[in-house]
């Protein structure tokens, strides 16, 4: 049974706009092979709360698909072992 997640995570601009257009397509394409994808919001460059690896900035994208259950615990390890990726968010949403 498919349910509905929604993943938030910050790219480091220090990737460059080909480096986070590649990571940015890299977790794209694993989402839609696993994953019905719903909505993908790129919300720019955009201030830390605070400093993350001596950044004071990060590039936001904001992800709504719908998947089985073991697929948001793929794309959490994914994420994690990504380079450029600073934080990671991938939670359930209500339906």
């Amino acid at each position: 049974m498919k349910r509905p997640y929604e993943a938030l995570f910050v790219l480091s601009t220090r990737l460059g706009e080909e480096g986070m257009t590649a990571a940015i397509d890299k977790i794209r394409a694993l989402v839609e092979s696993s994953a019905d994808p719903e909505l993908m919001e790129q919300w720019g460059r955009k201030r830390l709360a605070y400093e993350i690896n001596d950044q004071t900035e990060g590039y936001y994208i904001l992800m709504h698909f719908s998947s089985e259950p073991e697929f948001p615990k793929e794309l959490e390890r994914v994420l994690r072992i990504t380079d450029g990726v600073l934080r990671q968010l991938v939670i359930r949403r209500d339906a």
